[in-house]
């Protein structure tokens, strides 16, 4: 055999031990992302349970300024799909009806409010699977109290907070119980409340974008920086920028809000349905800012 074959017969065990490192290191960083995306969707709504708050301490705003801009829709005759039986109706006006007129805000319509929202978000695929499961157990955990016997101290907010700090129920800031079902509904709503915003802007977002301009994921994306990523880690905030890279496309948000309806239609729908979930959220804001709960969490 040749000097030169023989070299070459040499080396392919070595290459091939090479090949065989770099496949299992790739191997594993993909599968690190892969748990990161898992866990920041769960996060969406709050840290992780049984550590520290992620917030950095210090006084939180009355009201977050507004970044979704004018919330008029404009003057067209009102989509069929924002009707009580619509699929974004069935979202907007239970929240609707949540707005009392005593200024505070009814847990039980409320409640249903987030529950048709989460119905509304599961089909748009995997990527909201843990966002909305997540969303869903604190949902059912509060229900349980607004239904259970209790009940007369779940009627709203405002009765809500009163009895649980007058009980010694609430937890001091900075401070996270087990799970969710020992929280505090002070707790639970303020988490409800964050993500509720992200949940708003980014549907007005999706609403509003121009062509041309940023897709669906970027739109999110910046909802979830401004409303959500100031309250999660590092490492959850990156796991959370490369999830949206696979976010559902404009076209299937405006389907599903209003099936079988026109793209102005469908848009002029989900710019109502981010207008309400706006003074739903100032008014929660508000109230909690006020009792000096915004940093609960």
């Amino acid at each position: 055999m040749a000097p030169a074959a023989a070299v070459g017969v040499a080396l392919l065990p070595l290459a091939s031990r090479r090949w065989v490192r770099h496949a299992i290191s790739l191997a594993l960083l993909l599968l690190l992302l892969l748990y990161l995306c898992a866990w920041s969707f769960r996060a969406l709504s709050g840290c992780r349970s049984g550590t520290q708050s992620c917030i950095p301490e210090g006084t939180s705003p009355v009201q977050v300024p507004r970044q979704s801009g004018p919330l008029e829709a404009p003057e067209w005759e009102e989509p069929q799909c924002v009707g009580p039986q619509g699929v974004v109706g069935r979202v907007m006006w239970p929240f609707r009806a949540s707005l009392n007129p005593e200024g505070d805000v009814a847990l039980s319509q409320y409640l249903a409010g987030w529950r048709a929202l989460v119905r509304f978000l599961t089909p748009l695929g995997s990527i909201f699977a843990f966002a909305t499961s997540e969303a869903f157990a604190k949902v059912t955990t509060l229900e349980a109290r607004v239904h259970g016997p209790e009940a007369a101290h779940y009627s709203s907010l405002v009765a809500m907070v009163a009895w649980e700090r007058r009980e010694g129920l609430l937890e001091r800031p900075g401070i996270a119980p087990r799970d969710t079902t020992s929280s505090s509904g002070s707790r639970i709503l303020l988490l409800l409340h964050r993500a509720l915003r992200w949940s708003q802007l980014c549907l007005h977002r999706v609403a509003t974008g121009t062509l041309g301009g940023p897709d669906a994921g970027a739109q999110c994306s910046d909802a979830y920086r401004t409303a959500l990523g100031p309250h999660h880690p590092w490492l959850v905030r990156q796991a959370a920028r490369l999830a949206f890279l696979a976010f559902p496309g404009r076209d299937r948000w405006l389907e599903l809000a209003c099936p079988g309806a026109g793209e102005a239609e469908a848009r002029a729908a989900l710019v109502r349905v981010a207008g309400t979930l706006e003074d739903v959220y100032n008014r929660t804001q508000g109230l909690l800012a006020e009792r000096s709960l915004l940093q609960l969490a």
